[in-house]
């Protein structure tokens, strides 16, 4: 899977921006605050949809600006494609591919597949379990659009059962119909459980041995999925738990609270782990991820890096640069020297200053 082009117009301090890619590594550098995050960003919301930073749509559209447009040039499975992203201030983003408007976003994902690293990443290891289940969502939205379909209405029942809770508090007759969300929740619950369960144990396959390599044997990483039901108790404990659900107006009590461990030789990295301990658990994280979405859609996803070659120690930045292989990836950076210095491999590079992009000739 390779991005050819990218097209900007009157996206964050792009006026318009036009991008051809190297299908090997691609180096964005320059001082902070040019515009190299967003040109990820741009990359990242055109195959999900989403800001990678969480951003509206009216923030990402620039300054003074109603709209603003992206286009990326893709080649999947040796198939050229264009995807189409037309961002508006004041109304629903509208989303074409190959000139053809979906009716649904989610129509757009494995059509990019892409794995994002940035120094956020740590958040997973680090915050709360809402971080975990954003990484897990994602990722398997990305891969199986049978596991988005049961997320997207397990989310719409939860809306509908957390507003009929609201509206029970005023009028206990509704208490008859809430039976409708809670059987429409465990359906779909118990197979988004699943999913996880069987995505966790592939992932574990995966980072056990990445990890034993990055630490030099020194360390052990598994991932423990922590369900807060499981399959075969969700209905009973949805039950049990009816008078505090009415009480806060909230299901309490669903995959929507599950989470997810990270372990080092059984020690919680969130709570005991250093910094570096956090930082390789995330590198492990991301590496597996990238080797389980080739398995998975038998192609190379593209690998974005944002600024995470800083954040790594030597060791660490050989181990990441020489697991790319032949996947294109699009790395920003302040400047050449990790590069330079090492000798890493290259294919192209731009440099990156307010807005503007150049092509770097020195490759």
């Amino acid at each position: 899977m390779i991005v050819r082009s990218l097209e900007l117009k009157e996206f964050r301090n792009y006026e318009e921006l036009n991008l051809i890619f190297d299908d090997g590594i691609n180096i964005l550098y320059g001082e902070n605050a040019q515009g190299k995050t967003n040109i990820l960003e741009a990359i990242y919301l055109g195959g999900t949809t989403k800001s990678h930073r969480g951003s509206k749509d009216r923030e990402i559209i620039r300054f003074n600006k109603d709209e603003a447009h992206i286009r990326i040039n893709i080649e999947k499975n040796q198939i050229s494609h264009r995807i189409d992203v037309h961002l508006k201030k004041n109304k629903a983003k509208g989303v074409a591919i190959d000139t053809i408007p979906i009716k649904k976003q989610g129509e757009l994902f494995g059509m990019l597949n892409l794995v994002f690293f940035s120094p956020e990443d740590l958040n997973i290891i680090k915050n709360g379990p809402v971080e975990r289940r954003k990484f897990l969502d994602f990722e398997l939205c990305q891969l199986d659009k049978i596991y988005m379909y049961h997320l997207t209405n397990y989310n719409k029942a939860l809306i509908q059962r957390n507003n009929l809770l609201k509206q029970i508090s005023f009028n206990r007759k509704l208490l008859d119909t809430l039976y409708i969300w809670d059987a429409k929740l465990i359906e779909y619950g118990r197979k988004i459980i699943e999913t996880r369960g069987a995505f966790i144990d592939k992932i574990n396959e995966l980072i056990y041995p990445i990890h034993k390599r990055l630490t030099g044997g020194k360390e052990n990483l598994t991932l423990l999925y922590e369900p807060n039901v499981n399959q075969e108790n969700f209905q009973e404990k949805l039950s049990n738990s009816l008078n505090k659900d009415m009480q806060m107006g909230t299901t309490n009590v669903g995959p929507h609270r599950d989470d997810m461990l990270f372990l080092l030789d059984n020690t919680d990295v969130r709570k005991f782990g250093s910094q570096g301990q956090q930082r390789t658990a995330a590198l492990s994280l991301k590496l597996a991820e990238l080797e389980l979405v080739k398995e998975v859609i038998k192609e190379n996803p593209v690998l974005l890096l944002d600024d995470v070659l800083s954040e790594l120690d030597r060791s660490r930045q050989n181990y990441l640069l020489n697991s790319i292989g032949d996947i294109q990836t699009i790395i920003t950076c302040t400047g050449l020297e990790e590069f330079v210095n090492h000798r890493f491999m290259y294919n192209k590079i731009f440099h990156v200053a307010n807005g503007t992009v150049n092509r770097d000739w020195r490759e």
